[in-house]
């Protein structure tokens, strides 16, 4: 190659060396004829000089001068120089390569650049353009530091969890793109077949029935870093495609799909950052995360925790909490403790936080603060002295405590006090930065039931193993999530591999032997010779980088992202497709205008 280093390579060492450089123009300054540019690539910048009275001859200075007029910012260009140290007092400490500069001999211009629409230089040095500004010049954006920091670590994650994998036996097969629609719990993208007019695929939500089927296929330890399509609205964590980790076993227990996912996680994490992770990770059961910390993907770096207080209420004269637990409700509670709070909370902040609890699903939200030993507030007149001395003492509430009371159906109550726990920490800065928080949560039911309709729905899928009668109350599943720092980052479950108990499951969940045999049947079949027992887990890649590198957004993490909308303002994705193309498809798009009305008179049978 003609480019002898990268812009991030040279040191003092290398004083006195002829290279040739290749990059883009950061950013240019002229001193009296003297000009300074920075030159970028993905490996970082080093700063270039061109000097004319530095130069053989007038000639030579004259014709670099005339390439270098052509030099606009974000130009590729190509120098030839020689590395000398930078005049002292003019290092830059923050730069690897701050210690020397190429004073230039020669210079080329590879590609012009246009005025960029945004600057392209460090985000920390700067402010960030609108998100969709990034999103329609991604190339643009894709320059700048952070954007090459997150691709490279998501590249460095990926070749990691390949070493890993591979060592333990474990295959890389690739599994259907276009496949059948199969109901799974989101919406499917759908593909219409040229060759069999009107009949489509579906893009894969997830790989499960495929890598099931390879369990049965021999294929003992797969994996694949599988592309997954979900045609869901987006958000922070979500976009209608994505990449999983996703892999199966088979002869194995639970342990064994943690044990190794802690391994490859131990594995990663001391090759990005060489250090070590203390496994295994914490374990917590469903119910404890919930009646603790109000969430099934909990953050436990900080304290806040629930504390139950139905039994300490039960005989409450207050009409609310009375309704509430006769209906089989609960009460909890969490201290917000002054030394927390730092007597921040005022009562315009407990009114936004009442407000906010509405928001996130709660009825409304009681407080209390403890003032000479005693829990006061608006609503404690309705409360005995001896409830409230009971509240204060399972609360361990001390003087200037604030405590917030939630009340209301189990998982409801929980999960929006949740989401105020959330809120409170966030507020009072309770999150500790640069913590990581690897836990596992186990002893996951089966089965939900929705409160509106009373129908079963899947706790993780329908491919879990049931623990138990799956028509009992309390029936688990053999299921389980890995969870970061208050997200969930997979989950993981032992599979069904028994076909008559696959459609007891079905069953449970509404589905007629119609349904099963026309949505399922191929995978039922499949299940019937010989399934091996077998299960595994499905990691989320864009997640994991975007936690580890405390990004806001997966957005900020994928090469080429859609925006909130789902659209790509890189190529005006989704885009109509020309009306020969559509009648290939026998595919007819209409209007409301298209459609001709008519009002028919119909009979009362009819």
């Amino acid at each position: 190659m003609k480019r002898t280093n990268t812009c991030g390579e040279l040191r003092k060492s290398d004083l006195g060396k002829e290279v040739c450089l290749q990059g883009w123009v950061r950013f240019s300054r002229d001193h009296g004829g003297v000009a300074f540019i920075d030159l970028a690539d993905r490996y970082g910048i080093t700063q270039i000089v061109f000097d004319p009275a530095d130069l053989p001859s007038e000639t030579d200075a004259s014709r670099i001068s005339d390439v270098m007029k052509k030099f606009t910012r974000e130009s590729a260009v190509s120098v030839n120089g020689v590395v000398r140290e930078r005049v002292e007092g003019t290092a830059d400490a923050r730069n690897p390569t701050g210690e020397i500069e190429v004073l230039i001999s020669d210079a080329e211009i590879l590609g012009r650049s246009k005025i960029p629409p945004f600057e392209v230089g460090d985000q920390k040095e700067g402010v960030l353009p609108n998100e969709d500004v990034r999103m329609k010049y991604r190339y643009l954006d894709l320059r700048r530091t952070e954007m090459i920091e997150a691709i490279t670590i998501r590249s460095r994650f990926m070749h990691l969890a390949r070493q890993y994998l591979e060592s333990k036996d474990f295959l890389e097969v690739e599994t259907p793109i276009l496949a059948r629609s199969t109901p799974e719990g989101a919406r499917d993208f759908i593909v219409p077949s040229r060759v069999h007019s009107g009949t489509f695929y579906a893009l894969p939500q997830s790989p499960q029935l495929f890598k099931q089927m390879l369990m049965v296929g021999s294929i003992d330890r797969y994996y694949q870093f599988a592309r997954c399509f979900r045609d869901e609205d987006s958000r922070k964590d979500r976009q209608p495609e994505f990449t999983q980790l996703d892999m199966e076993m088979s002869f194995i227990e639970e342990k064994d799909i943690q044990d190794v996912i802690e391994g490859l996680i131990s594995f990663v994490w001391d090759g990005l950052y060489g250090k070590k992770l203390e496994v295994p990770f914490p374990r917590i059961g469903y119910t404890e995360a919930m009646e603790r910390f109000g969430s099934d993907k909990p953050d436990m770096r900080y304290g806040l925790e629930f504390v139950k207080l139905t039994d300490v209420v039960k005989d409450v004269p207050y009409e609310i909490f009375q309704r509430i637990m006769k209906s089989g409700g609960i009460v909890a509670g969490i201290n917000v403790s002054a030394e927390l709070s730092g007597g921040k909370i005022g009562r315009n902040d407990i009114d936004r936080y009442i407000n906010y609890a509405k928001k996130v699903g709660l009825g409304g939200l009681t407080w209390m603060k403890i003032q000479d030993g005693v829990p006061t507030s608006n609503i404690t007149k309705y409360f005995t002295p001896e409830i409230l001395e009971g509240i204060k003492n399972e609360m361990k509430a001390e003087e200037g405590d604030i405590l917030f009371l939630v009340a209301g159906p189990w998982k409801s109550t929980y999960e929006g006090g949740g989401a105020l726990r959330k809120k409170i920490a966030e507020d009072l800065d309770l999150v500790p930065k640069d913590v990581f928080q690897f836990f596992w949560l186990v002893d996951c039911p089966m089965f939900e039931v929705d409160p509106v309709s009373g129908k079963y729905d899947a706790f993780h899928h329908p491919f879990v193993k049931p623990l138990g009668d799956i028509d009992g109350k309390a029936c688990g599943g053999a299921c389980f999530d890995i969870c970061l720092n208050g997200n969930e980052l997979g989950s993981g479950s032992l599979r069904i591999n028994d076909p008559e108990i696959q459609k007891a499951v079905f069953r449970k969940l509404g589905k007629s032997d119609e349904d099963i045999e026309e949505e399922f049947g191929f995978f039922v079949e499949a299940l019937s010779y010989g399934a091996p027992p077998h299960g595994g887990i499905a990691i989320g890649v864009d997640r994991f980088i975007t936690i580890i590198l405390g990004k806001e957004t997966i957005r900020d993490v994928i090469a080429f992202p859609k925006n909130k909308k789902a659209v790509s303002l890189l190529d005006n994705s989704p885009a109509k497709v020309p009306e020969d193309k559509l009648e290939e498809l026998q595919i007819m798009t209409l209007s409301i205008d298209d459609l001709d009305f008519e009002t028919v008179e119909e009979s009362e049978e009819e």
